[in-house]
Formats: structure tokens, C-alpha cells, sequence
């Protein structure tokens, strides 16, 4: 058990060794060695558990969308109204940006075209969890009967991934939080009965802190 456990942590470690490597360097640039020196792992223990650079990049990948969807399951069972829960998974995934290693390299590996094939799973369930909410808003008459939810997934997906990826280019994501409810006060006319827009202004302001 103890070697099971210890076995389990130096794993843990690679991984989390090889997102701040891929975060800092990209796919492409990042090599083993750099992943072995940031993890502070002999080189038998990585290979131990990985054998190449692109496996090990899929486990952060792995494990950047098993961190993000435990947050969307957590925010989804929650009784509050549909919008308000998907502005509310709008701020958490804005933490984890900010926060968490292994997400932001996830989120760069799937977006290096050129160096890493996209893996499109975890975008399919975004839009699908974006899509439910809003057919739950719609039921709670909180979004207009005229909208498709689909469609609005897919906008919203795209719109967020570009928010992200430009505040980091700008401002290494210092503003991310801003622009995140500026989307979101964008969004709003588009998505909500006029007589509660107000009230929905005042939502994205207490849960995205604008």
C-alpha cells in the first residue's frame, strides 16, 4: 500500500512537474529533461509512468479536465437559477486560469495546433453542460424562447476561449476577470427578456466582480 501510495504521488508530481513545463515553454520547445528537472524525478521514474512527451502531455490534459469538470458537476447540481450557475462556472473557470498550473497548460496544449493535435472531448462537454443550462434558463423563463441553446453554447464556448487567449497575450491574464463580465454584460441583451435584464446585470456583477 505504501508503495502503491508512493507510486501515486510521484505521478502526481510528473504531472503536475510537466504542466508548469508545458505552460512555460509550449509542447513544442518543452522536452523531458525540462519535465524531469521541474519535477524533481529521476529520469526511470518518469519513464516509469510515461514513455513520451505526448503522453505525458495527454495526462494534463487528463487531468486539467478532470479538475474543471469536477467544478462544473459541483456548479450544476446546484438549485440556483440556470444563468446565474452559468455565470458562476464563467468565474470558476476564470479562477482556475489564474490559479492552477495544470489547467492553463491543458488549455495551451489544446489550442497548439501546430505542435499537439487539439483535443476537441473536453470542448464537446463544455458546450453540452452550456447547452443544459440554457434550456434550464429557458424553462425557468430566464432566456428568450427565440434562442437556440445550441447555438448559444457554441458562441459561448468560442467567445470565452477567445477572451482567455487574447487577456493572455495582452496582460498574462491579469485582466481575465474583467473581461470575462464585459462578455457577459455583451451577452446579456442577446439572451434576456428585457424586463430582467437589470436584474441579471446585478447577477454578473456580484458573481464575475465587476
Amino acid at each position: 500500500m505504501a508503495k502503491q501510495l508512493r507510486a501515486e504521488l510521484t505521478r502526481e508530481s510528473i504531472v503536475v512537474g510537466a504542466a508548469e513545463t508545458f505552460e512555460r515553454f509550449g509542447y513544442g520547445s518543452a522536452s523531458l529533461s525540462d519535465v524531469i528537472a521541474q519535477a524533481k524525478v529521476t529520469k526511470g521514474a518518469l519513464y516509469f509512468h510515461f514513455s513520451s512527451k505526448e503522453d505525458l502531455a495527454r495526462a494534463v490534459i487528463d487531468a486539467q479536465h478532470e479538475m474543471t469538470m469536477a467544478s462544473v458537476k459541483q456548479i450544476v447540481e446546484d438549485k440556483a437559477p440556470a444563468l446565474d450557475l452559468l455565470m458562476r462556472l464563467s468565474r470558476e473557470m476564470t479562477r482556475q486560469l489564474l490559479d492552477e498550473p495544470v489547467v492553463r497548460a491543458g488549455v495551451r496544449l489544446t489550442l497548439e495546433h501546430g505542435t499537439f493535435r487539439t483535443i476537441s472531448d473536453p470542448y464537446r462537454e463544455w458546450m453540452d453542460t452550456t447547452e443544459q443550462l440554457v434550456r434550464r434558463a429557458q424553462e425557468e423563463k430566464d432566456v428568450k424562447e427565440s434562442v437556440s441553446p445550441e447555438e448559444v453554447a457554441r458562441f459561448f464556448v468560442a467567445a470565452f476561449t477567445g477572451v482567455q487567449l487574447v487577456s493572455q497575450v495582452m496582460t498574462n491574464r491579469r485582466d481575465l476577470g474583467r473581461r470575462v463580465h464585459e462578455m457577459w454584460q455583451l451577452l446579456l441583451p442577446a439572451l434576456v427578456p428585457p424586463r430582467k435584464l437589470p436584474h441579471f446585470h446585478n447577477v454578473a456583477a456580484a458573481e464575475l466582480g465587476g
